[in-house]
């Protein structure tokens, strides 16, 4: 901020010398300027209110931006709100109109207004769990089969207690259900593909949706399969991708969730974990005029029975394996002609519905099964931190090897919003003129993909002003990046959220009923309580500053409660401190409280990093380094945080074996790391620092100490 100046210190020439504003333009804006700042200008936060709305405009540079937020906030010290909620616009919020009707019943005479009396409503969902939960499936039209017995029954076999224990339902069939807020020419799904940018937007209506979902559950019903058998997906998220996903959960199998960017070792160590019975893949994809080979890397990770969809045409470009089927023939062995609806599973409610993964410390992913509740609690955030609902168009790059594709999936339907699918790359003009002809009113997204719309301004001349907020997750933010974004709307809120794949959700967030700050969370998510750990490992006073690893309540709906591939109970609680007789979920990620109360991230705390919204663990990255290059005798990988914010950079250190030679031969060895680095894990991961040490410093045990390395490294982050 040393490089601003208060605003009412900034003169027409200070303006004038930002590249891109004629002589006029300046003096047309400084005149706005000081009148805001002379009626404003004693208040920070309103004056910003106003700047935001009736001076700034995404044509203008943003170098005027940022003089504007900087200078507004010279004074104001640590978390200035970048965005504040409208009191008559946060009683039209799906919070606030259920607060509106039911608040002096829920909070009793405290109750104000939803905005005054957010917080309290925060802890009324954490103390009151049975009654929230109720509400919301309420709220969300959610039907059952079969109803609970309760809510949550609370045992000291399960520390994260019993969720709607004897209960019957298919969260898919509940996505395809008819109710009161929805019909079915309702549009469900808005999708082009790239390279069709000029042409209009597709459009599914729920009716076609339904019967696609239908008859591909069918068919998935001819391949033979025991009811309850894993079936994988690795595919873009296309509209494809959708009705085979609820296909799959509809009629009573598992999802296995494979992103489309895996290497074929990725790619069979999850169809080994999961011990899936057959795969749907795509021969190709499209990215920017390429081909990027799908099916082939599904037969070298030696792949079960293969379903292969063809991309974007009507025939297979390649010739199948034995046993494969072609998506046209998978669809011919049911009789198009039969429009009978299919009655799905009814599942119970620990039954698995999907099988995802997340790196953890060890080089296997933990396998992290979602049962018939989870897609209720990503759908719930939906509906409290993100407000989708009935007029919503949701667009969210991602893909469902990620939780980010089945939480779309189930945040957009089950409160029937329409989901926004872009089949092509988002960094480019093509998908943001996307968001402008879709007309978007939610656009999540993940920082990293924020900085290359920033740094190509691929957004220039699109119009974004139907969208009302963003939201991001995935990985830390930067304070300029989130205020471009903001400034693409005319200043529309960005809600951060973090979460994870064990949570099915968020658990902590944003709020459109709260001052959102930039690059910030402000509440812990609904149903959830947050400690910050101290150094002796309690819990430190809820309302105090401080930085420690994060623990959570145990008591969340939706959440974990097994892995395939590992001890659930010593990943998540072994040696977490009891809090009121209950056991704390471990998270491992290291939080901040501010003093003005907002929360931030500070990286994980164990060896697991995260990498432009990918959770990799140490192992998995050193193994592929070490065996880059003869030279090398170890390696240690650690995520860094940058000076200025936002997500972790990649730095290696190497040890050599011969201590005079390689280290001047950095730079090629660099080039070599990110080669097989995105061979063999991820297209995504790139090498941003390599140092060369004389050795790694180890515990008494013999254990590479990597925290001190990302202490080490932080500390000079700035040379990096």
């Amino acid at each position: 901020m040393a490089r601003y100046q208060p605003l009412r210190s900034v003169t027409v020439e200070d303006i004038q010398a930002l590249q891109g504003i004629s002589a006029a333009a300046a003096a047309q804006l400084h005149r706005k300027l000081t009148e805001i700042v002379a009626k404003y200008g004693a208040d920070a936060t309103n004056t910003w209110r106003h700047i935001s709305q009736y001076l700034l405009t995404p044509d203008l540079p943003f170098a005027f931006h940022q003089m504007m937020y900087y200078g507004c906030y010279f004074d104001y010290g640590p978390d200035p709100p970048a965005w504040l909620p409208d009191p008559e616009a946060a009683k039209l919020t799906n919070i606030g109109k259920l607060l509106e009707r039911r608040g002096k019943e829920l909070l009793g005479s405290s109750y104000k207004n939803p905005i005054s009396s957010f917080s309290d409503f925060q802890e009324f969902t954490v103390s009151n769990l049975e009654m929230y939960w109720k509400i919301i499936f309420e709220e969300m039209n959610l039907s059952f089969s079969v109803s609970p017995e309760c809510i949550l029954r609370e045992t000291p076999l399960h520390p994260g207690g019993q969720w709607l224990p004897g209960a019957r339902l298919n969260p898919a069939k509940n996505c395809l259900r008819l109710n009161a807020k929805r019909s079915l020419s309702d549009i469900v799904v808005i999708t082009r593909d790239e390279g069709d940018d000029e042409a209009p937007v597709t459009k599914l209506t729920l009716e076609e949706l339904r019967s696609a979902v239908w008859r591909v559950a069918y068919c998935i019903d001819t391949l033979g399969l025991e009811k309850g058998s894993a079936i994988a997906i690795d595919m873009p998220m296309d509209v494809n991708s959708v009705v085979i996903y609820l296909a799959i959960v509809i009629a009573g199998y598992v999802v296995v969730s494979i992103a489309d960017s895996f290497a074929p070792t990725e790619i069979a160590t999850r169809l080994m974990i999961s011990k899936a019975k057959a795969i749907f893949t795509q021969d190709f994809i499209s990215r920017g005029g390429k081909k990027l080979p799908l099916y082939s890397k599904v037969i070298d990770a030696q792949s079960p029975m293969a379903i292969v969809i063809p991309n974007r045409s009507s025939t297979l470009s390649i010739e199948l394996r034995d046993g494969d089927i072609s998506w046209q023939d998978f669809l011919e062995r049911v009789d198009k002609s039969k429009e009978v609806e299919y009655i799905g599973v009814e599942l119970p409610v620990e039954a698995f519905t999907n099988i995802l993964f997340s790196s953890g410390t060890t080089g296997e992913p933990k396998a992290i099964p979602w049962t018939a509740t989870t897609p209720l609690r990503a759908a719930a955030d939906g509906w409290s931190h993100l407000n989708i609902g009935k007029d919503d168009v949701v667009a969210w790059p991602t893909n469902l090897g990620w939780m980010m594709g089945p939480l779309l999936i189930y945040s957009t339907l089950l409160n029937g919003a329409t989901m926004a699918l872009y089949n092509g790359s988002p960094l480019g003009a093509g998908f943001t003129k996307f968001v402008q002809d879709a007309k978007v009113t939610m656009l999540g997204v993940v920082p990293s993909i924020v900085r290359a719309w920033k740094s190509t301004n691929c957004t220039a001349g699109y119009d974004w002003s139907s969208i009302c907020h963003f939201a991001s997750t995935g990985e830390a933010s930067g304070v300029d990046e989130s205020l471009w974004l903001m400034g693409r709307a005319h200043y529309k809120p960005v809600i951060e959220i973090c979460g994870g794949t064990e949570i099915g959700g968020g658990f902590i967030a944003g709020s459109l009923l709260q001052p959102q700050s930039l690059s910030a969370f402000s509440t812990a998510a609904m149903g959830c309580s947050l400690f910050i750990l101290g150094e002796d490992g309690s819990p430190r006073p809820f309302d105090s500053p401080g930085v420690g690893e994060l623990a959570l309540g145990p008591l969340l709906f939706g959440a974990s409660s097994t892995l395939l591939n590992a001890d659930h109970y010593g990943v998540y609680y072994k040696g977490m401190p009891v809090w009121n007789g209950k056991v704390l979920r471990r998270h491992g990620d290291v939080f901040e409280r501010t003093s003005r109360g907002y929360y931030r991230a500070h990286g994980r705390a164990d060896d697991t990093m995260n990498l432009g919204g990918v959770k990799v663990s140490s192992v998995e990255i050193e193994k592929v380094c070490n065996a880059v290059d003869e030279s090398i005798l170890e390696t240690a990988a650690v995520g860094v945080p940058p000076p200025g914010g936002g997500p972790d950079k990649l730095v290696i250190a190497v040890v050599f074996k011969d201590s005079k030679g390689s280290k001047d031969n950095l730079n090629s060895l660099k080039v070599s790391l990110n080669s097989a680095l995105q061979k063999k894990l991820n297209p995504l991961f790139k090498v941003s620092h390599i140092v060369a040490l004389p050795s790694l410093p180890r515990t008494a045990t013999n254990k590479v100490m990597r925290r001190v390395l990302r202490q080490q490294f932080s500390q000079v982050g700035s040379r990096l």
